[in-house]
């Protein structure tokens, strides 16, 4: 959770010099009287949309095909709340002085049916529930005060109570989106032991307990989404990075969990990839920063199931392009985004994050979900203020995924909470007319939003054998492994290939014009030789060709080192045949003019068929002193 405290990022330029420090919070919270509500309550949500979830392009539509826009608030508490020191016992020494006992916050103040309640006045049709993978092994029950609302809930472990709330909130119509917020029960998000999905455990251990959890709610179709890990981030040695294929690496690790997920516990969810929080120490002069979800610029993930990915990006005030939030050591004279003008921060928000959705046509289009963000009520900064206001409207204007931080809290203690509750049970928050907050939040929860049927788009997809097998095709994973020892590439199903890259692994997969091409059945046809390039067919003078059977196409690669060594062909449920070209690409790119997809091979050259043709063979050479990597395409029209 990037919380909701100047405090909240342990300097890691302390960590540098072994000391673990916080910055002071926020102001204090102040009592607010309750008022007519500023948000208009809503329409219950439930029979408003049907599950499972996907996407389509930047949007995310629901099973009839309407677009579904996650408005979202976290309703936090089931990821811990101790701060690390003092007494787990004392409250004091919990986030704002709230101890959650492991569960959602509000179950001692509230009763559930009030809650939700409450919630469908805020107007959001979903949850972002955390929880910690402590409680998922957790077999103490909570106490009784824990609960003191619902005595319905005694005697029940975290994660009983946690199955109670999803029950509950799915049953009243809400969409929720599980989160895997921490490891251990301790407040995120600095030098914590959170800092990465394996610190303190296993890659394997962390994907086992995602397979668990998806498993374990897979019976309820109001359960739509797995938000892998929250705020990667550097811990005192190390930053986690994207692509490089080792034990810090997050792009490798997501994308192992997602396919755990789809194939061994629920296809049906949607999968929340967060860009990296944090890297390098905050030190002026010394390299850090945000990437946030820049990196998937050029390297970007395919699913299994290729319409299942939402990317997601946090952004608070306090925070910056190059800020990590901390005040005092660790504070550097980097811009923090409420520094920023609107202009400036625009321009942020889309060249850090945005720009997944809003540039169609690309191998990392997404529907991207801002998972969070969010103030104070008792803010009184001039220029955090603004920033709230800016971002709202951004969210608004650009129709934008959202999900407020947090969304329960106890009055006196956490301003931050869009609602706030005392020990009898009153609500207080941004609800209230006192609430400065609200206008904000009644213009990004009002403004105009395209809803109803979102047209099915072409899907652009990225195959990347960097460090092993990219094989995203379930028919193909059926039939075994096809090329023993070299690193494979298969589209998604219901996908071709139609470009390469000449020298690193790199694909780019598509259904444009064809839509799913392939014959029903799973024939397939390896090939590793010339044996199907017919008499006079020559397209490639003194090249090695692996030429698809007439009648097939390409759907997948593979290569031992830099060398070509297969491809992968699977027959067509139409008519094939039509004139061919030879489309080169070992000296230069060589691209359609207006061709979709992006830059899928970054820095290399790339060849790519045209949106009506299908590929049917790859030209490479093992000349001495020649680049072995594919160099050219036999490009063909359906006919």
């Amino acid at each position: 959770m990037t919380t909701h405290r100047l405090g909240k990022y342990l300097t890691l330029a302390a960590a540098a010099l072994l000391l673990l420090a916080t910055a002071p919070g926020a102001v204090a919270a102040t009592a607010e009287p309750a008022g007519e509500p500023t948000v208009p309550a809503v329409a219950h949500a439930a029979a408003t949309w049907q599950p499972p979830l996907s996407t389509r392009g930047r949007y995310i539509v629901d099973a009839a095909g309407n677009r579904f826009r996650l408005k979202s608030a976290n309703w936090d508490g089931a990821q811990g709340s101790w701060t690390g020191s003092g007494s787990t016992a004392d409250p004091a020494d919990h986030h704002a002085g709230q101890n959650s006992y492991g569960i959602p916050l509000g179950l001692d103040r509230v009763p559930l049916p009030q809650l939700l309640g409450d919630f469908h006045r805020l107007g959001i049709n979903s949850v972002r529930l955390p929880f910690s993978n402590e409680m998922i092994h957790g077999t103490t029950p909570v106490p009784d005060v824990a609960v003191t609302a619902n005595p319905q809930l005694r005697g029940r472990t975290p994660l009983q109570v946690y199955d109670a709330v999803v029950a509950a909130l799915t049953g009243d119509g809400f969409a929720v989106i599980l989160n895997n917020h921490t490891n251990t029960s301790r407040w995120c998000c600095g030098i914590d032991g959170n800092e990465r999905w394996n610190s303190g455990q296993s890659t394997q251990q962390w994907a086992d307990d995602w397979v668990f959890m998806a498993r374990r709610y897979a019976g309820d179709p109001g359960v739509v989404g797995a938000d892998l890990y929250n705020e990667v981030r550097r811990d005192v040695l190390d930053d986690p990075n994207w692509g490089q294929g080792d034990a810090h690496d997050w792009y490798a690790a997501a994308q192992l969990a997602a396919d755990r997920i789809l194939t061994e516990a629920d296809p049906d969810l949607l999968i929340v990839i967060e860009g990296i929080n944090w890297t390098g120490l905050p030190v002026d002069g010394l390299p850090h920063d945000r990437p946030t979800l820049a990196p998937a610029r050029t390297l970007s993930h395919t699913l299994v199931a290729a319409h299942k990915l939402v990317y997601s990006a946090h952004f608070y005030g306090y925070t910056g392009p190059h800020h990590s939030g901390a005040t005092g050591i660790g504070e550097t004279h980097d811009a923090r985004y409420q520094d920023l003008t609107r202009d400036q921060l625009y321009q942020t928000l889309d060249d850090e994050a945005l720009f997944v959705a809003e540039q169609g046509n690309q191998h990392f289009t997404a529907p991207v979900w801002v998972s969070e963000f969010g103030i104070g009520a008792g803010e009184t900064g001039a220029a955090a203020r603004t920033w709230f206001g800016n971002i709202t409207d951004y969210f608004a204007d650009h129709d934008t995924d959202f999900a407020y931080w947090p969304l329960v809290g106890w009055e006196g203690h956490d301003d931050w909470s869009l609602l706030r509750y005392d020990t009898a049970g009153n609500r207080y928050g941004i609800l209230d007319q006192a609430d400065w907050r609200g206008a904000a939040w009644n213009r990004l929860m009002t403004s105009p939003s395209r809803t109803g049927p979102v047209a099915t788009v072409p899907g652009w997809h990225m195959l990347a054998t960097d460090h092993g097998d990219y094989v995203q095709s379930l028919r193909v994973r059926a039939g075994g492994d096809w090329d023993p020892g070299a690193y494979k590439a298969a589209c998604p199903d219901g996908e071709r290939l139609t470009g390469l890259g000449h020298s690193g692994g790199r694909g780019l997969c598509t259904d444009v014009t064809t839509g799913d091409l392939r014959a029903a059945g799973n024939t397939q046809t390896v090939v590793t030789d010339e044996r199907y390039v017919p008499a006079g067919g020559d397209w490639a003078s003194g090249y090695t060709k692996f030429q698809c059977p007439e009648a097939n196409f390409l759907i997948g690669y593979s290569r031992r080192g830099g060398r070509t060594s297969a491809a992968l062909c699977v027959p067509a449920r139409i008519p094939l045949g039509g004139a061919g070209r030879t489309v080169w690409f070992d000296r230069s790119d060589n691209r359609p003019a207006d061709a979709a997809g992006g830059d899928f091979a970054y820095g290399d050259h790339k060849g790519q068929c045209a949106d009506d043709e299908y590929a049917a063979g790859i030209a490479f050479t093992t000349r001495l002193g020649a680049d072995p990597g594919p160099a050219a395409l036999l490009c063909r029209k359906p006919g």
